[in-house]
């Protein structure tokens, strides 16, 4: 499957929707997005990834490289995720304890000051 990704502002946050399988195939034009949002002067990113199904450690890798670019750069990144199965991945790394999780756009965007 293919990976669909969206860059847009909500507010000064920059949410990056992903959508498909992120795998050793895919992941790269994640990372890509990601190195390109911030190093554009993106700090507060959110990744709704809603409508992903299929994560690997390939993925985790480039989320958790993502994340550090973004708070060595004064910022953070957030996730949004539903698939139980995704969600699942991250529990069991332990990463949901690195990562901020929510379950809908509303609760991840920092409204604007």
């Amino acid at each position: 499957m293919d990976l669909s990704l969206t860059t847009r502002s909500d507010g000064d946050t920059t949410v990056v929707e992903v959508a498909g399988e992120i795998d050793v195939y895919t992941a790269p034009q994640l990372r890509t997005c990601f190195i390109d949002a911030i190093d554009s002067g993106a700090r507060d990113v959110v990744a709704d990834m809603t409508d992903v199904t299929f994560l690997d450690s390939t993925g985790l890798g480039i989320l958790v490289g993502a994340r550090r670019r973004a708070v060595d750069a004064g910022g953070d990144l957030r996730l949004i995720i539903t698939h139980s199965a995704v969600l699942k991945i991250f529990r069991i790394t332990g990463l949901d304890k690195v990562f901020s999780i929510e379950v809908a756009l509303d609760k991840a965007v920092t409204p604007a000051a």
